[in-house]
């Protein structure tokens, strides 16, 4: 039962590689900082090989599978040559997500019951390479449907949605009703089987209504805890945010027990 699980963190380390990017080089290697994360209290790490290769490059996923010895979650758009990239390096899961060239971020779910037909095949070769695969989707019952027609057994929400709202008015009425769709999604992924991680956009501040969902296994978190690091460490942030996590999924526990 999800209610019985400790709540994963994922630590996502493409950011490391934007910084090393703008200058050239090795330098910070972003293999190193998942390292440090999983040092500090990650259970898996996430990376994402866009097509432009704009953060994350092809030597670093075969790094981070070699290197790493916590769970990988390799972020891809569901093209051929990511497909094939991912069956050769075969990371413990996959996660496809909705890509394009001018977008700075993902800024949105897949939009899985148009891409039924696209997304299928696709689902079916990495189960098939022994990959865990995980859709991006908005937090809408209509799309948990169609990933469970897919035969895809993990949904990620996006939590962007609330999190800019929160950013905004964090007492507000958007901000409520954001999250309680991420609340109805969650439950629902539950009630049809689907395992729910969730993600995008999540901080100190906007980490705790979301970990305190308690059908939802993990979180994925990664451009605010680089941003962090500038200024406290790595380990100082995953740390905290473990810590928030942790008090408020054992707080909801509680409540519900009582």
């Amino acid at each position: 039962m999800a209610t019985q699980r400790r709540l994963r963190l994922g630590v996502n380390i493409d950011h490391v590689a934007t910084i090393r990017n703008a200058r050239g080089g090795r330098h910070p290697d972003p293999v190193r900082a998942a390292r440090l994360a999983v040092q500090a209290g990650a259970d898996g790490i996430t990376a994402h090989l866009r097509e432009d290769r704009r953060h994350i490059a092809d030597d670093d996923i075969a790094r981070l599978v070699r290197e790493i010895d916590r769970p990988l979650n390799f972020e891809m758009a569901a093209t051929a040559e990511m497909l094939r990239i991912a069956c050769t390096h075969r990371p413990h899961a996959a996660c496809l997500v909705p890509e394009r060239r001018e977008e700075r971020t993902t800024e949105g779910g897949l939009d899985v019951v148009r891409g039924f037909a696209t997304l299928k095949p696709v689902v079916a070769e990495l189960t098939q390479a022994g990959i865990r695969v995980s859709l991006f989707v908005e937090p809408d019952p209509a799309a948990l449907d169609a990933a469970v027609a897919l035969s895809a057994p993990v949904v990620e929400l996006h939590t962007g949605a609330y999190c800019h709202a929160h950013l905004e008015d964090p007492a507000g009425a958007r901000t409520a009703r954001e999250l309680d769709r991420i609340v109805a999604a969650a439950a629902h992924a539950e009630r049809i089987g689907l395992e729910c991680h969730a993600g995008h956009g999540l901080t100190f501040d906007t980490v705790g209504p979301v970990a305190a969902i308690v059908s939802i296994a993990e979180l994925n978190i990664g451009h605010f805890l680089i941003g962090e690091a500038i200024f406290g460490g790595l380990d100082s942030a995953v740390r905290r945010m473990r810590a928030l996590m942790d008090q408020a999924r054992s707080a909801a526990l509680g409540q519900r027990s009582a």
